[in-house]
């Protein structure tokens, strides 16, 4: 491997077996895996700024001024955000071949918790920092850098605590690239697809409240509100969103579509196909568009009663609803439908919708570092189905994408390392990576 790569694979390693599980609801500890970052970061010649929101909720941001020659085109730009974050999703070591957070390498493969989901893309910026100040290289524009915590649940510690406490530490920031996009998706023999993520839908956490009446439970009970509750969930659970396709995912199925020299039918990109119909003309890669060719709603958590014969007075439910950009109002009136006249909802948790300009010249400067590294293969546009912290970044007024490269081998099943069991990452794809990132970083038009 090269320096830099050894490098990210030793960073993404140590960053794991620092356990930064968040449980949701303020049960978690970053500060571990954000002071291993500054140290690195301070060794890289850097001035890191370790900020805590709360107890053990710590984040980092750094700087790395530009060095690009003045004269050269796009001199006046702002500062481009590269923003990742330190916090995981729960593991139960039962459930898995090595334990989570052992950062074990096996046969060229890094196995862990975070491996993909996100310590590997942190590892990677990382390392870039190490090389650059190894070889007195600088990018062309100011780099800001953003480990955040938090991200995992609300980001109220993490990247939203930043924007509203801190936002001089991105004073200049333009641009944001943060996680998910830029994997290698095989669609089939020798067709291997790269989405760079350009849009995310908003999140709409919603919580449920059935009143009825309170009484026995051996005795008729026409308001019971455990029944209006279940048959609020069911109808949001059996509801089909008709299919609404944003400039992102447009782009995206016509994209996948002329890859694999299919023809779309006259108005399937109007919404006259249903989803099933028009996932099944794209084969394999529709799992890249399969989340987002719609709003959705599914109904999570049930809470209701306290006694098995004692009918309760109310009834509670949660549904994670995620809506597409434009789509907002949409969605609301459906939910006062679906939910009926005895059933009213509220936001548990909101986020808002994002899409950026896919003319963009950073999404070409994305394009080319990926389309060098893997000569043949074809770009697509790509919406988030769930959020990152992109949607707080925009907040100071970033165009944010996802791009987070790996090149990957066929087999591999990226979507299942998420938040999933077995999570790992082949080193290859970290040194990948890394040549990616700094491709990008460095171009003469960055």
């Amino acid at each position: 491997m090269t320096p830099a790569g050894a490098d990210a694979a030793r960073f993404a390693a140590d960053l794991i077996r620092i356990d930064t599980t968040n449980r949701g609801g303020g049960d978690a500890r970053e500060r571990p895996a954000a002071e291993y970052v500054a140290a690195r970061l301070a060794e890289a010649g850097l001035e890191p700024v370790l900020l805590e929101s709360a107890l053990g909720r710590a984040n980092v941001v750094a700087r790395i001024a530009g060095g690009g020659d003045e004269a050269s085109a796009g001199a006046q730009e702002g500062a481009l955000l590269l923003h990742g974050h330190l916090d995981v999703v729960p593991a139960d070591p039962a459930e898995w071949s090595v334990h989570p957070f052992s950062g074990e390498i096996r046969d060229g493969v890094l196995w862990g918790r975070g491996a993909v989901d996100m310590k590997n893309a942190d590892a990677v910026l990382i390392a870039l920092a190490a090389e650059w100040a190894r070889s007195g290289r600088r990018p062309r524009r100011d780099i800001v850098l953003a480990f955040t915590a938090d991200e995992e649940d609300t980001a109220e510690f993490g990247a939203q605590w930043l924007v509203e406490r801190h936002p001089e530490l991105f004073e200049g920031c333009t641009e944001a690239v943060g996680e998910s996009g830029a994997f290698t998706f095989h669609a089939g023999p020798g067709r291997r697809l790269y989405p760079i993520a350009s849009a995310e839908r908003g999140t709409a956490w919603l919580k449920l409240t059935a009143r009825g009446r309170a009484g026995h439970g051996a005795k008729p009970n026409e308001a019971n509100a455990v029944t209006r509750l279940a048959e609020a969930v069911a109808r949001i659970g059996a509801y089909r969103w008709p299919v609404r396709l944003i400039p992102t995912v447009r782009a995206a199925v016509e994209a996948i579509a002329a890859a694999a020299g299919t023809r779309l039918p006259d108005g399937a990109l109007d919404g006259s196909l249903a989803a099933k119909e028009l996932l099944a003309l794209l084969g394999p890669a529709g799992a890249l568009v399969a989340g987002t060719v719609r709003n959705s709603a599914n109904p999570t958590m049930l809470a209701a009663g306290y006694k098995v014969n004692v009918i309760p007075g109310e009834a509670v439910g949660f549904v994670d609803g995620r809506v597409l950009p434009g789509f907002g109002g949409e969605f609301r009136a459906r939910m006062d439908e679906l939910t009926g006249p005895f059933v009213t909802w509220e936001y548990a948790h909101e986020e808002i919708p994002l899409e950026a300009p896919l003319d963009a010249p950073v999404m070409a400067r994305m394009a080319r570092a990926l389309l060098a590294e893997d000569p043949g293969s074809v770009i697509v546009p790509y919406c988030m189905s769930g959020g990152t912290d992109a949607k707080q970044f925009s907040r100071l007024g970033m165009t944010c994408y996802g791009f987070t490269p790996l090149v990957l081998p066929e087999g591999y099943d990226y979507y299942a390392m998420f938040h999933g069991t077995d999570e790992r990452i082949p080193l290859s794809a970290l040194e990948a990576s890394v040549r990616i990132m700094d491709r990008f970083l460095a171009a003469a038009d960055v």
